[in-house]
């Protein structure tokens, strides 16, 4: 999972990296492996500032002052298809045709393909692992085929409408080209998020793209719109241009997005993250009754910090029972789930969260979480909750249990390592330590998000399944994206770090 943003100034004698870099600030919960902006001046001629770790490490109040343009693309990213190698940071960028620039979330299940076809018929060099590369590879070489000295809106549309036809997967990818403007695009099953809106200025209208309202709300934009799935969507010369480039297929936004990554106050395709982690609440209380009975023994209901505490509340609420905050957060400390590596998330949980004894001891405790994915997490918390004093420890994810990989851009390594993967919810409660453990339905789940809009009716559901919208994960492919994925083996091939050609430091290029 990543965070993208793209800003177009109406003003084109001032610098947008600081706006950038502020928007990605608000996105950092999406992305703490790696940070980079391009920005684009007069004459066409790009700036960029890209490299591993946080957004506040990877930028230097003098490189980021160094970032002239009045428009620009950015990204944080942690790691899904390649690796964590520095080589990898975006957004991506190519001089031909037309000096291109991309920022990508998501992941595409088709890379295989591509690669050979980039390598054998289009004649591009790719140079990482990662299928951000082809895909800018790819939009690039369709644009190519125009032959034209500057290209126009028709011609961008024409060639993304090629690209919908060649990438396959879920993705969301703003894009600029030099000295002309901003793309948006989005995959045609919706399956990642783009917004955008506007900002009215005293040179004209400001534009910007982000993966999350929350990063334009910051900023002062407004009017916020959702890229539809299949739509591009073009900002040149004070206007916004959009055109149906793909026939959307079944819209069905990822509902993980609503469960844990996204900021609870952001609102995507309509849905407000806060609300439909209400209704998570509601409809987790609703199975905690129906698995523990009306006659339950719960003392106190725990979060654990952030995502989980709006249901928890709620789940509280519905159950009359008292809310604590038992597990204090050391928010200098990145999400575990994110984190690249199994011993580092092992590591960091305890350095994450800190119990209050006094919340525990003596009491049953019910700890809400958004969702058990390894068991790493949960597995130290429940820990941690006994060793403070706790008689009983109930366990309860607004999720269901997570059985299989996800392949359209979350970090989800493999099979073996999903700790619901072939085992019951007993099994997975011994596992973890916990007494029980109480999984939020299915069905339930899509209702509270759904519920909140009522026009988006089925969703990326995945890891619960192991049905894949696109319809194109085959076992084969599963095999290959472990083998990529897997936690033994990717610090090994970040280890092998390729030339840096697309990370610099403050580095500008001619068009």
């Amino acid at each position: 999972m990543c965070g993208i943003l793209a800003l177009l100034l109406a003003d084109t004698a001032s610098a947008a990296s600081l706006e950038l870099y502020e928007a990605l600030g608000v996105l950092q919960h999406r992305g703490q492996d790696a940070a980079g902006i391009i920005t684009c001046a007069a004459k066409g001629r790009l700036y960029q500032c890209k490299g591993n770790g946080m957004v506040r490490d990877v930028f230097p109040k003098k490189q980021l002052l160094n970032l002239s343009g009045y428009m620009g693309v950015a990204h944080v990213r942690y790691p899904t298809a390649g690796t964590s190698s520095n080589s990898e940071a975006q957004p991506f960028y190519v001089n031909s045709p037309y000096g291109l620039v991309m920022a990508h979330n998501g992941n595409l299940t088709n890379t295989k393909d591509l690669r050979e076809y980039l390598d054998s018929e289009a004649h591009r060099h790719v140079n990482t692992d990662s299928d951000s590369e082809l895909l800018l590879n790819i939009f690039a070489d369709n644009l190519q085929q125009t032959g034209k000295f500057r290209v126009n809106e028709d011609d961008i549309f024409k060639a993304l409408a090629s690209v919908y036809k060649q990438c396959h997967g879920g993705y969301a990818c703003t894009a600029m080209v030099a000295g002309y403007g901003l793309i948006g695009f989005r995959d045609p099953n919706g399956i990642r998020p783009l917004i955008y809106g506007e900002r009215v200025s005293p040179n004209g209208i400001d534009y910007m793209l982000a993966s999350e309202s929350v990063a334009l709300d910051a900023l002062g934009f407004s009017n916020f719109v959702d890229v539809k799935p299949g739509e591009v969507v073009i900002f040149h010369g004070g206007k916004i241009i959009k055109r149906q480039c793909a026939i959307p297929e079944n819209f069905t936004p990822c509902i993980f997005e609503y469960v844990y990554f996204a900021r609870p106050d952001s609102v995507m395709d309509g849905i407000s993250v806060y609300k439909s982690r209400l209704a998570m609440g509601d409809a987790l209380a609703a199975k905690v009754r129906r698995q523990l009975g009306d006659q339950f023994d719960i003392d106190v209901v725990v979060p654990v910090p952030d995502t989980s505490r709006t249901a928890a509340l709620q789940v509280s609420y519905k159950l009359n029972t008292l809310y604590r905050e038992g597990f204090i957060k050391n928010r200098y400390i990145g999400r575990t789930f994110i984190m690249p590596g199994q011993t580092l998330r092992v590591k960091s949980v305890r350095r994450k969260l800190n119990p209050m004894p006094m919340e525990f001891a003596g009491k049953n405790v019910l700890i809400v979480d958004d969702s058990i994915v390894r068991g790493t997490t949960s597995r130290e918390i429940v820990q941690m909750a006994r060793e403070s004093g706790a008689k009983k420890v109930y366990f309860a994810s607004c999720a269901p249990p997570i059985r299989y990989p996800n392949v359209y851009g979350i970090d989800m390594p493999t099979r073996q390592e999903l700790i619901a993967h072939n085992r019951s919810e007993e099994e997975i409660a011994k596992e973890i330590g916990a007494d029980q453990v109480i999984f939020q339905d299915l069905d339930d789940l899509v209702s509270a998000v759904s519920s909140v809009n009522p026009n988006v009716k089925v969703f990326d559901v995945s890891v619960f399944t192991g049905c894949y919208i696109t319809g194109d994960v085959t076992e084969v492919y599963m095999k290959d994206l472990e083998r990529m994925r897997n936690s033994s083996t990717r610090s090994l091939l970040a280890a092998d770090e390729s030339i840096g050609l697309h990370n610099g430091f403050g580095h500008a290029f001619n068009k």
